[in-house]
């Protein structure tokens, strides 16, 4: 019975890495560094309204 246990185990972790190796070519592709400027610029904008209109 512990031998069918694992077997299973293994069968859904291969699919599940089917499924994320694949790549859609349609999809958007956003650079690291662009995410990491949209957060810091998210951050300034709270910090100087805060500090306009403070609650």
């Amino acid at each position: 019975m512990a031998k069918n246990e694992k077997s299973g185990g293994f069968q859904s972790a291969a699919g599940l890495i089917r499924y994320f190796d694949n790549e859609d070519e349609k999809a958007l592709k956003l650079s690291p560094y662009l995410v990491i400027s949209l957060c810091a610029l998210t951050i300034a904008i709270v910090c100087i309204a805060n500090a306009v209109w403070p609650t």
